[in-house]
């Protein structure tokens, strides 16, 4: 038979049985545990809000081990960020002040207990953190620390890092709870951190672009009082070193074919004497920059740039200057070793950087072709006017005054005619000198560098790709016209062969001049040849070479491109 719903079991005793003391004190006990989660719960929201208020990631990092100790009451916290080598590459601490970090010594990088949240990135709780098979003890002047819980921190899919906390208040273990609040904890930061580090990526963009808009804008601005290239890349330097905090900015222009570089601009703490001076570029990976068109950071300079950067360096961002197919040169950004290595957005933002700051220069160089060409064309027209108007003129006055011989009968007459005449041959003589010289000044008017990159684009102007132009040097210096006249007449052939025969898909020409030479180098990457093909053009370069006691060499192997080295002596 049933028993009535309000009716007490067999087996319970009747609630009047129960002390009325214990159930207050079970009361009592509910009521703590519910206070304390309340507690932990508010502690928790606090602690996310406290974290999320803030977009500066150093500061993020510091507020999430603050809250964490507060929340958890531990002594002491810490929070390891995990680099691209799988180590901690930083490391924010609470409870250890800076006389005593410094008396410790190095943080650590990720080694025993500490790594394992690296290699297993899982919740850990110790009661001994020195007897764990892992523990590696602790260096001296460390203060002791025994309960231990670490959490991974994760953004988005990726684990960011981990937090650490030791040394629970009154000695006490921390509890599944405690793991539960810093696993929540945890959550909450990776959302704060990731928003951080994209508040930081945006306004490393926006320097970026600030920087590009400045320097492009001096490059591009007509009433600028200095139009030199050294001051365009000091202008680029200086620009360049504001998004990049970089001890020294150096701004490089190409010196030779074999990877050397001139200082034309060295800006920063860090710049000294570089200026002027010769840098080697190292065979890892810098002399591709200029082919690709890359920008490249690495942690250790020493291998590209050699002894002359500043002491101490740990990080460089290289940048290539090209456009159009010429190379102007590399922007090169040095940090020393206690600073951040460079993030992916700057070498990115750095490329972006690059490549219209190389098309400023190459809009500014055509400015000045534009503005030689526009006097050029204004010689050429006063000379011509000067010869279709005024000389004819004068020549017609001089006819006429002769003509007048008739016409006069006193003795004086025809001496003073003829005087006036020969002032008029003298006139039209002054007249046709000025002339050649107005077309032989527009004629020498236009800068070599304008020529060869005019000589160039003519060559090439079937290919479907532009040729990559190296100009090495003061070319612009080069007054002795025989020997321009050999050079350019030397790049066109050769180009022409090479799209002719070549079938290529890269072109690279190099022109440069030392102190007491002047050399052309054309490089292609295709089929090759073992024996030259009949025709006058290698003969016609190696003549011309020898007229002016030069040297022409051609090198090629079968699929793997071929080479020539035209040389002349400067005379």
């Amino acid at each position: 038979m049933m028993s009535h719903p309000y009716q007490s079991s067999p087996d319970e005793p009747p609630a009047a049985a129960i002390p009325l003391e214990a159930l207050l004190r079970t009361f009592m006990s509910r009521a703590d545990e519910l206070l304390m989660a309340e507690e932990r719960t508010r502690g928790l929201l606090e602690a996310v809000v406290t974290v999320a208020g803030e977009l500066s990631l150093e500061t993020v990092l510091k507020r999430v081990v603050d809250s964490a100790c507060h929340l958890l009451h531990a002594r002491y916290g810490a929070l390891g960020v995990i680099g691209e080598d799988s180590t901690l590459s930083h490391f924010v601490t609470v409870g250890i002040d800076q006389e005593l970090a410094e008396r410790i010594g190095p943080l650590p990088t990720g080694h025993g207990v500490l790594g394992l949240l690296i290699t297993g990135p899982a919740p850990l709780r110790l009661h001994d953190l020195r007897q764990h098979p892992k523990s590696y003890g602790f260096p001296a002047h460390h203060p002791p620390m025994k309960t231990f819980l670490g959490v991974p921190i994760r953004v988005r899919d990726a684990v960011f890092g981990n937090l650490y906390l030791t040394e629970k208040e009154g000695g006490e273990d921390f509890t599944p709870e405690d793991e539960d609040l810093a696993v929540a904890l945890a959550a909450a930061a990776g959302v704060a951190i990731e928003n951080a580090r994209l508040y930081e990526d945006a306004q490393r963009r926006a320097s970026w672009l600030e920087a590009c808009m400045d320097a492009t804008g001096y490059l591009l601005e007509d009433s600028r009082e200095d139009h030199t290239e050294h001051a365009a890349f000091r202008v680029v330097a200086e620009a360049a070193a504001r998004p990049t905090d970089g001890l020294v900015a150096l701004a490089l222009t190409p010196a030779d074919r074999n990877g050397t570089y001139t200082v034309a601009a060295a800006v920063g703490k860090g710049a000294g004497d570089l200026k002027g001076r010769k840098l080697t570029v190292g065979p890892t990976g810098m002399k591709d920059i200029a082919l690709t068109g890359r920008s490249t950071a690495v942690d250790d300079p020493w291998n590209l740039l050699g002894p002359g950067v500043p002491s101490n360096p740990a990080k460089l961002l290289a940048v290539d200057l090209s456009a159009q197919g010429t190379h102007y040169g590399l922007l090169v950004s040095v940090r020393d070793s206690d600073s951040e290595p460079f993030r992916q957005t700057d070498v990115e933002m750095s490329a972006v950087f690059g490549s219209h700051v190389a098309l400023a220069l190459a809009l500014d160089r055509i400015r000045r072709y534009r503005e030689e060409s526009v006097v050029s064309t204004d010689r050429d027209r006063i000379a011509r006017d000067l010869h279709d108007l005024v000389i004819q003129r004068l020549f017609a006055a001089g006819l006429s005054i002769q003509s007048l011989r008739r016409y006069t009968t006193a003795p004086e007459a025809p001496d003073r005619i003829d005087a006036i005449t020969d002032q008029l041959d003298s006139s039209i003589r002054d007249l046709r000198n000025t002339i050649y010289s107005l077309r032989a000044a527009a004629a020498g008017r236009q800068l070599v560098s304008s020529r060869i990159v005019e000589t160039v684009q003519s060559a090439s102007a079937s290919l479907p790709f532009a040729p990559h132009l190296t100009l090495i040097g003061a070319l612009d210096v080069v007054e002795d016209e025989i020997v321009i006249e050999h050079l350019l007449a030397v790049i066109s052939e050769a180009l022409s062969n090479a799209v002719r025969h070549s079938d290529a898909q890269t072109i690279n020409v190099t022109v440069g001049m030392t102190a007491d030479a002047l050399t052309v180098e054309v490089r292609d990457d295709g089929r090759g040849f073992r024996h030259p093909a009949s025709g006058n053009g290698l003969a016609n370069m190696a003549k011309r070479a020898a007229d002016l006691n030069g040297s022409c060499a051609v090198t090629s192997t079968p699929g793997d491109g071929t080479s020539l080295t035209w040389a002349v002596p400067l005379r």
